[in-house]
C-alpha cells in the first residue's frame, strides 16, 4: 500500500470509526460513572469484539449477514434489547444518596458487557465487510486476500482503540465533576438509563 492509499485508509477509518455510536456511548458512560479505569477496560472490550469481526470478515463469514436482511435485523434487534436491558438494570438498582458511582460494576462485568455491545452491533461487521476490501489487492488469491484483510483490520483496530481511549479519557474528565456533584444516585441512574434506552429505541426504529 502506497503512502497516499495508506493516508486515505487511515483518514477514512478515523472518520467512520470515530462517529458516535453504541460502542463509543458505552465507553463514555463507563468513564463518566466509574472513572478512567473502567473506560479503558471498556475500550479494550470493544476492540476485543472488533478482533472477532476482523477474523470473521477475513474468513468471509460476514457475507452471511450482508446476504440475509432477516439475520441483520435479528442481530440489530438483539443489540437494541441488550442496551435496553442495561438501562432497565439501572432503573431497578437501589438508590443510595451517598454512592459515589453509578452501577460500579466489577471490571470483569464491564469488559463482558463491552464485548457483547460490540458483537451485537451488526454495523461493525458490515463496516469491515464493505470497507476493508476496498484497500485490498484486486485479483489476489484467497490466501493473500485473507492476509491483507487481517492486516488492514489490525490497522483499523489500532486506530479504533486510540479513538476509544480518547473517549474514555475525555469522558472521565467530565465525569469527575459529574461524580462529585451533589446529585443522588437515583437521579444519576435515571440520566444514564435514559441514554441507554434512547439509543435502544433509536436502534429498534432503524431496524424495524
Amino acid at each position: 500500500m502506497g503512502i497516499g492509499q495508506l493516508a486515505g485508509f487511515a483518514g477514512a477509518t478515523v472518520v467512520l470509526v470515530g462517529m458516535p455510536g453504541p460502542n463509543n456511548l458505552y465507553i463514555s458512560l463507563r468513564s463518566l460513572t466509574q472513572g478512567r479505569r473502567a473506560g479503558v477496560v471498556s475500550a479494550l472490550a470493544i476492540e476485543t469484539g472488533t478482533l472477532v469481526y476482523i477474523v470473521v470478515t477475513a474468513l468471509g463469514l460476514a457475507t452471511l449477514v450482508q446476504a440475509s436482511p432477516t439475520l441483520y435485523t435479528a442481530i440489530t434487534v438483539a443489540g437494541a434489547l441488550y442496551l435496553a436491558y442495561l438501562g432497565l438494570k439501572l432503573l431497578k438498582a437501589p438508590a443510595n444518596d451517598h454512592a459515589a458511582d453509578i452501577q460500579a460494576a466489577p471490571l470483569g462485568r464491564v469488559f463482558r458487557d463491552g464485548v457483547v455491545v460490540n458483537l451485537l452491533n451488526p454495523k461493525a461487521a458490515l463496516f469491515f465487510l464493505a470497507f476493508l476490501p476496498q484497500f485490498a489487492t484486486r485479483g489476489a488469491d484467497p490466501a493473500q486476500l485473507r492476509t491483507e484483510l487481517m492486516l488492514l483490520g489490525v490497522g483499523a483496530l489500532l486506530i479504533g482503540l486510540t479513538l476509544d481511549l480518547c473517549y474514555a479519557v475525555g469522558a472521565d474528565a467530565v465525569g469527575r465533576r459529574f461524580r462529585g456533584a451533589r446529585t443522588t444516585s437515583r437521579r444519576r441512574n435515571l440520566i444514564v438509563a435514559a441514554i441507554y434506552l434512547g439509543l435502544s429505541a433509536f436502534a429498534l426504529i432503524t431496524a424495524l
